[in-house]
């Protein structure tokens, strides 16, 4: 999994439809050229995730993603034992070991760990997880293999691609940050919006993607609870084209997910002649 450089990296990912700047085309190019895991992160919904689905697509790796959560441990990530069939294989009174690989239940980590053809291992929103499992993640990204008590150390013969991703809820620790190369996305320009529109919407009129694009920058400048993403501006374009350019105002529920910010916009008159 390698580029030439940069600029291939940038075309490869717009031949899956992402629109990368420069910058990110660096960083992936970077991550594939040297083999260190890339961390991205930026406000919910600037395309963090789809960097991932983009690489995993523009290379023909397998996409493996594993989605953090509050509260998310080895069992959820790494492994688990099959405790029904083990259960039956001790009742049968069966030779072998009920800790072998045959009771054993691959989660994501793993999965990559032990594929045999390119991976690339998005590790989703990881600000998401508690401190414990951040610590885990370090022998991992260090030496891509892991420590499983029944089994035995467990190590790549094929390291996966890792992109890893944070909403930056919570400071991550330098010791996660300093295996990783780092990429900030930041939402983009109504300019660079109104391409991605049209790339994601083939045939999309101008005046809509630049009215839908013009009408989201005017709602990033607000204060509201959940500032609305990329996706959000091309469900919106979306709508209008479905209801053949309807007010703004009457569709605010496609882009806006919160009441108070519904009420808020409509009250403040900040789409006004958008």
């Amino acid at each position: 999994m390698s580029f030439d450089n940069p600029e291939a990296v940038r075309e490869a990912l717009a031949g899956e439809r992402y629109l990368a700047d420069r910058g990110l085309s660096v960083a992936v190019y970077l991550a594939t050229t040297l083999a260190q895991p890339l961390l991205v992160e930026g406000e919910a919904g600037v395309g963090k995730t789809e960097v991932a689905k983009a690489l995993s697509g523009a290379t023909g790796s397998r996409l493996i993603r594993l989605q953090c959560h509050e509260g998310i441990d080895l069992h959820h990530a790494l492994y688990d034992w099959d405790y029904p069939r083990q259960l039956l294989h001790l009742r049968a009174g069966e030779s072998g070991g009920l800790y072998s690989e045959q009771f054993l239940l691959r989660r994501p980590l793993l999965d990559a760990l032990q594929a045999t053809e390119p991976v690339v291992l998005l590790i989703d929103e990881v600000d998401r997880a508690d401190d414990e499992f951040e610590a885990f993640l370090l022998e991992l990204l260090s030496d891509f293999q892991v420590s499983i008590p029944e089994l035995g150390t467990v190590k790549a013969e094929r390291p996966p691609l890792v992109v890893i991703t944070s909403n930056r809820t919570r400071e991550l620790h330098d010791a996660l940050k300093r295996r990783c190369l780092y990429h900030w996305i930041d939402y983009p320009s109504p300019e660079r919006e109104a391409e991605i529109v049209r790339v994601r919407l083939p045939g999309v009129p101008d005046a809509i993607a630049e009215r839908v694009c013009d009408a989201v920058a005017r709602l990033r400048g607000e204060e509201l609870y959940k500032l609305p993403g990329v996706g959000e501006t091309i469900a919106w374009a979306q709508a209008l084209l479905a209801l053949d350019e309807a007010e703004l105002e009457s569709t605010l529920g496609v882009v806006l997910k919160v009441k108070e910010d519904i009420d808020h916009v409509r009250e403040s008159g900040v789409l006004q002649g958008a």
